[in-house]
């Protein structure tokens, strides 16, 4: 097996529907630049309100890909 080193970048993704539906438009968006993403790390979430009601969320998330 091989020693492998990362970088982690972290991002800000969101959406109208859920955390999860935010989580992954910021990772699909991510791997349009980076190549080798290995894993993720959810840092913060927050989102809208509009008339008591949630409207939007967003989450911060850590991406770390493999160094070449």
């Amino acid at each position: 097996m091989s020693d492998h080193v990362y970088k982690s970048l972290e991002i800000t993704g969101s959406s109208s529907e859920s955390i999860d539906d935010a989580v992954r438009t910021a990772v699909a968006k991510a791997s349009q630049s980076l190549r080798h993403l290995d894993w993720f790390e959810l840092v913060a979430v927050r989102g809208n309100l509009e008339d008591g009601q949630v409207s939007h969320f967003q989450v911060t998330i850590k991406i770390g890909f493999r160094l070449e």
